[in-house]
């Protein structure tokens, strides 16, 4: 009588569908597709009409980015908390740059990025030292960038009140009475308007502000092939930047997590660390990695929202964390750490961006949005629990 030989599980191929399954982009992807089958019966039809394509996928480029950076993190086993007051801060950073001190527009993007990473390691390495839960680290710094942007920007417009009368009265401002302005004197403005006339027009500009391949948009009217207003000119005259910083931080994240060892490192750090330190992967440096970059992604959306508005604001960002968040959840992550996608994180905020623009588009009151926001994030939990089960075989 012969035996079979055992066969190794590892070796087991699976079948499609849990392959299908395993993807933890699956829950996104499929409620893009139900939502996108809402709106086209409910909405009006020039939602999805070019326009209304790009009127949808500007904020959600927006919240994309910072998903992207909160989705990173979440896979790492940690959370950031404080990414919507780090936009806020981080606008203050990049104004003050450019008015105050008057650098050049890429010296200014230079120099705020490289603020907001510190900051990022700053909350990286307490949670490293401390042994702090990030919730709580993250939490506290919600809290102080808020106010360093609330009293940073007070400041700032008092300052360059200052500077404006010594300028009119041919005078210059001394070191005392720049003090002055930012500690003693009160008043000043929580919004810093009036940037656009400071930033030099060139390819620094256009990299961060207005359309991008506007010939090809051109052409593409002209031809027919979208549509005009009677003028002739085009209803679209590009893609907005912030679609393309989107879709190329999506496509890096999503390399580096399907194809290199730092991606390995990362699900490994948020699934197992004490194991994964044992196997020599430097987790207390990754995590800290993974802090930086979630910051530097709401400074680039900072950037992005100044440079667009031409001002900025100690509101902007709020409760972004928390949308970023469940834009990742809803792309797959899981609250535990170890497993999620950044292209899940892509999706998801695909369809906070298509709900928060597609309600103008109904006769629904928006305020349903926030209803969504939860009802959303329950079903996604609940939705990747079971599925990860299911394909997994967990009990």
């Amino acid at each position: 009588m012969t035996s079979t030989p055992n066969t190794d599980e590892r070796l087991l191929k699976a079948s499609l569908l849990t392959r299908i399954l395993r993807r933890p982009e699956l829950g996104a992807l499929a409620g893009l597709v139900v939502i996108t089958i809402f709106f086209a019966i409910f909405a009006s039809d020039k939602m999805f009409e070019l326009s209304g394509i790009m009127n949808f996928l500007s904020p959600a480029a927006h919240l994309g980015i910072l998903a992207i950076g909160a989705a990173l993190l979440m896979i790492g086993g940690e959370f950031d908390l404080s990414v919507g007051s780090m936009v806020a801060f981080a606008g203050m950073i990049f104004a003050a740059s450019i008015t105050l001190m008057s650098l050049p527009l890429w010296l200014a993007v230079l120099f705020t990025l490289m603020f907001a990473g510190f900051i990022g390691w700053i909350n990286g390495l307490i949670v490293h030292r401390t042994g702090l839960p990030s919730f709580i680290v993250t939490l506290a710094f919600l809290f102080i960038l808020r106010g360093l942007a609330l009293v940073g920007l007070k400041a700032a417009t008092r300052v360059q009140v200052a500077q404006d009368k010594a300028a009119y009265a041919n005078e210059s401002l001394s070191f005392n009475d720049i003090m002055h302005a930012i500690f003693v004197q009160s008043g000043g403005a929580t919004q810093q308007r009036g940037l656009a006339e400071n930033i030099e027009p060139g390819f620094w500009n256009e990299m961060f502000s207005g359309d991008a391949l506007e010939g090809l948009f051109h052409w593409l009217a002209e031809a027919g092939y979208t549509a005009t207003f009677k003028s002739g000119l085009p209803k679209v005259t590009g893609i907005p930047v912030e679609i393309i910083w989107f879709a190329i931080l999506s496509l890096i994240a999503t390399l580096v997590l399907v194809k290199t060892p730092l991606g390995n490192w990362i699900f490994a750090s948020g699934g197992d660390p004490e194991a994964a330190r044992k196997s020599g992967v430097p987790v207390d440096r990754v995590k800290i990695g993974l802090f930086i970059f979630t910051a530097c992604c709401a400074a680039l959306v900072a950037i992005l929202t100044v440079m667009d508005a031409g001002s900025t604001d100690a509101a902007r960002g709020k409760q972004k964390e928390f949308e970023a968040i469940i834009a990742a959840v809803i792309g797959g992550c899981l609250l535990t750490g170890g497993y999620g996608s950044a292209i899940g994180a892509f999706f998801g905020a695909i369809i906070f961006g298509m709900v928060a623009i597609g309600l103008t588009y109904t006769q629904i009151d928006q305020d349903w949005y926030l209803v969504f926001l939860g009802v959303m994030l329950l079903i996604a939990v609940t939705f990747n629990k079971y599925v990860r089960r299911y394909a997994t075989g967990e009990k």
